[in-house]
């Protein structure tokens, strides 16, 4: 059982919804009929419930664990990975059409021993996703991929939103973030956007409340629309477990909501701002220009 004591008690503004019975159950037995990973379980997302309940998952291929070992992240770290399952695109095309799915977002775990970061697969399984059902819109949340343009070009291949998450600010990076680097992955994010050429949304996000100031905060926001991200994500961070990062404050929904101002003034073309967003989480909403639907 998950324990909960080490964290703070949760303040007023942050509440969890619960799961929604038979849909989440129904969601749960078919993952794991198909041998897939969700980053709802991976990362302990605090929506899993309400998003399970809907019939929606975030999928995560490459295996449930990761050849790096963020202060933050609640997946687990791998030295020896087992190889890509050149199967799994396919078993996850075949939830997404049983799922009834008109969005699905596909997520890894970071493969540093793979050639090509893992990009390869990120390509398999989009176009197995558009083959299994026709319409649906496919975003990735990718590792860096060591920064390789090839590799992220890979990955971009037939996709309708590109996401690299920044997950905090330049001082907090080499703190928390394993082997990742800030410019790197706005260099990543610039190379995605110029690859699109306008053409795929590009997408980051942050957590909030590892340590960071709010001045960085803004900064932060403002280096990811010099590198061309026009959707972003904003949250409040929650540690996993008492060996993760330990959590530094709370942020409140007035100054998310502020943050969301900021960046909107900034140029970004969506934002969704507040303490239970997470990258993910309704990113079809985000993509469409929903996200007031989000708070």
């Amino acid at each position: 059982m998950e324990d909960k004591s080490f964290r703070p008690k949760l303040p007023p503004w942050i509440r969890v919804r619960v799961s929604c019975g038979a849909v989440s159950e129904k969601v749960d037995s078919l993952v794991k009929g198909l041998a897939l990973n969700t980053v709802c379980q991976g990362a302990q997302c605090p929506n899993q419930g309400e998003c399970w309940g809907r019939g929606t998952a975030a999928f995560m291929i490459l295996g449930s664990r990761c050849t790096r070992n963020c202060k933050f992240c609640a997946v687990g770290e791998v030295k020896q990975p087992l190889p890509p399952d050149p199967e799994e695109p396919e078993r996850l095309a075949q939830a997404a059409a049983q799922m009834n799915l008109k969005y699905v977002v596909v997520t890894c775990v970071t493969r540093d021993d793979l050639p090509d970061g893992g990009s390869s697969a990120f390509a398999a399984t989009t176009a197995a996703l558009k083959r299994a059902v026709p319409g649906i819109k496919v975003e990735v949340l990718t590792s860096d991929f060591q920064g390789v343009e090839k590799d992220i070009a890979t990955a971009m291949e037939g996709v309708d939103v590109f996401n690299h998450n920044l997950e905090t600010v330049e001082r907090m990076t080499p703190l928390v973030r394993s082997k990742a680097q800030y410019r790197r992955s706005l260099e990543v994010l610039a190379t995605a956007a110029r690859l699109s050429d306008g053409k795929v949304p590009v997408k980051s996000g942050i957590m909030v409340g590892l340590g960071e100031t709010d001045a960085e905060v803004e900064q932060t926001i403002l280096d990811l629309r010099a590198a061309g991200v026009s959707l972003l994500t904003i949250g409040q961070y929650l540690p996993p477990s008492k060996d993760h990062w330990k959590l530094d404050r709370f942020v409140t929904p007035e100054q998310f909501a502020a943050w969301g101002k900021f960046a909107k003034e900034a140029g970004f073309t969506h934002v969704a701002s507040g303490p239970l967003v997470r990258s993910s989480y309704h990113a079809d909403l985000l993509a469409a220009g929903k996200e007031d639907a989000l708070s």
